[in-house]
């Protein structure tokens, strides 16, 4: 780790997931075991392969931003405004007393306004291009929720989007701790927004075969590292996060979930979908964020996996484990959030990093669900028995994008 660094620390959380609205909802289902899959209520999908995802439930937009407003905004960008406004109340942090210079946001997504795509698209052919909203670009953009987070807070420091498919929001974490870290900012929310449940989006990802085809079974059909796993279910959502200097936070007496240590990320130069066989990528994104964050492999006792449920996915990503870790690879407690939350895309490092953070917090590490059938393969601990109470010092997390794009982040309990 290098000296000259500034220490950061995660002082608030927030969270809209298919679990529920807020990040107290959200963990206690996954401590539960409870899946967010149900029926599509989004369209009509009787003619679609798929009739089931990981919707966000009982979600009212106004509760968040002006009812007038909300009409302007796409899907994910107002998961992105309220997991923010959760987060920023979370840390207790009064803008008005802040430089806000010195504050400034990166939420990622993957796919960004694909709601109002679809919708303006069919009014194109139906109605003709002078019917087209003039709100398509600002809604549809995918840097729409970073810039409607900044706007909301006033935050006037460094604003963007990393769009890099099922990394986005791994990586938007990263580069707002570098951008704390080097000085450029003091204070960051970050995080994933996604919201891809759509008719078009659903039927490109299911035609493709990433999807779990069990319209029977909804509520196990996830199940990364399982020897019958099928594809993953879609999710939607966000993750965000409040990222502080530790003096300022120190200086305001702020609540501290756990530090922010470190952060690798790499690229795959092998296939647009599918992972390196060898594992190479997130070995090297791993490796990269160990010695980023100062930590050898048995400092690590819990690692929050990419773990999709598809079949190269949990393969691939087990052998990298492994690679890295070593023999302490089998003492790591490894789990996957989207057994419950469905892929999140986009969003999915955002929530993942909120779970790591709690987990880290609490000391406990919620199961990995629906694990009932081994796969030579899969051979790690996986807590498929149930939430674990788990002394985590540290712990890793995981996400891999289609594009070979690979990000790992670290966390670790604060030591002064």
């Amino acid at each position: 780790m290098a000296g000259n660094r500034r220490r950061v620390v995660v002082t608030g959380l927030g969270a809209v997931s298919p679990l529920g609205i807020g990040v107290k909802p959200t963990w206690e289902a996954l401590l539960a075991g409870k899946s967010g899959a149900a029926p599509i209520t989004h369209y009509d999908h009787s003619k679609h392969g798929v009739h089931f995802a990981c919707e966000v439930k009982n979600f009212a937009p106004e509760q968040f931003v002006e009812k007038r407003e909300a009409r302007r905004i796409d899907p994910f960008a107002l998961f992105g405004i309220a997991a923010a406004k959760e987060a920023v109340a979370d840390s207790k942090m009064d803008f008005a007393k802040e430089d806000t210079r010195r504050a400034g946001t990166v939420i990622g997504t993957g796919m960004g306004g694909m709601t109002e795509f679809e919708e303006q698209k069919e009014r194109l052919m139906t109605k003709g291009p002078d019917r087209v909203s003039p709100f398509l670009v600002p809604k549809m953009m995918p840097n729409a929720a970073a810039g409607y987070v900044s706007i909301l807070h006033g935050l006037r420091g460094p604003c963007f989007c990393t769009v890099t498919a099922c990394a986005s929001g791994a990586n938007a974490l990263g580069e707002a701790l570098r951008l704390v870290q080097y000085g450029s900012a003091d204070i960051m929310v970050a995080g994933g927004a996604e919201a891809v449940i759509t008719p078009l989006t659903m039927a490109g990802f299911d035609n493709m075969g990433a999807l779990s085809k069990r319209n029977d079974s909804l509520e196990t059909a996830s199940r990364p590292f399982d020897k019958e796993r099928d594809g993953f279910v879609m999710g939607e959502g966000a993750g965000v996060l409040v990222l502080e200097e530790l003096e300022h936070a120190l200086k305001r007496d702020a609540k501290i979930y756990a530090e922010f240590v470190g952060y690798g990320m790499s690229g795959d130069a092998s296939h647009i979908t599918a992972p390196c066989e060898d594992g190479d990528g997130g070995v090297r994104a791993m490796q990269d964020c160990l010695r980023d964050a100062g930590l050898n492999v048995d400092d690590v006792d819990y690692l929050n996996a990419h773990g999709t449920s598809t079949p190269l996915n949990d393969k691939v990503e087990t052998l990298a484990i492994k690679r890295t870790f070593g023999e302490r690879a089998y003492k790591l407690a490894v789990n996957s959030t989207k057994s419950m939350t469905g892929h999140m895309i986009g969003a999915a490092g955002g929530i993942e990093a909120v779970v790591s953070v709690l987990s880290i917090a609490e000391d406990r590490v919620h199961r990995t669900a629906n694990l009932t059938t081994p796969d030579p393969d899969c051979d790690l601990d996986y807590v498929k028995e149930g939430t674990r109470d788990l002394k985590v010092r540290a712990a890793m997390s995981n996400s891999l994008g289609f594009g070979g794009h690979n990000a790992t982040l670290a966390f670790a309990k604060l030591k002064l």
